[in-house]
């Protein structure tokens, strides 16, 4: 079982992990991004399986409200970088299947 530090340091590294995923979005770098997520979902398996049931109160608490807000805030700036490029590749693969569609109904030409 992890301790409340233990549980407040992976919760900052989490943190850390989202800023990295901002600039990793910023620069379009996808497979960093992918790979930065990974690590993310690894710390949340660890605090599901670890972290305490106890309540935090005090400066612990509030630091971990900060760390949360931390990280749903980078995730809206990793959502605003991520949605154009979404987009596009939507629009690719529609049109992809729009043309393989025609080429088998009509042959290549």
């Amino acid at each position: 079982m992890m301790t409340i530090q233990d549980v407040l340091s992976v919760y900052a590294a989490m943190a850390d992990l989202s800023e990295q995923m901002v600039q990793a979005a910023a620069r379009s770098d996808w497979d960093a991004l992918a790979l930065l997520e990974q690590r993310s979902a690894a710390h949340v398996q660890a605090l599901r399986e670890q972290e305490p049931q106890q309540p935090m109160y005090g400066a612990e608490r509030e630091r971990k409200i900060e760390l949360i807000r931390q990280m749903l805030n980078a995730d809206r700036q990793i959502r605003d970088l991520t949605m154009p490029w979404m987009s596009q590749l939507s629009k690719l693969i529609n049109s992809t299947g729009t043309e393989r569609r025609v080429v088998n109904a009509y042959g290549s030409v």
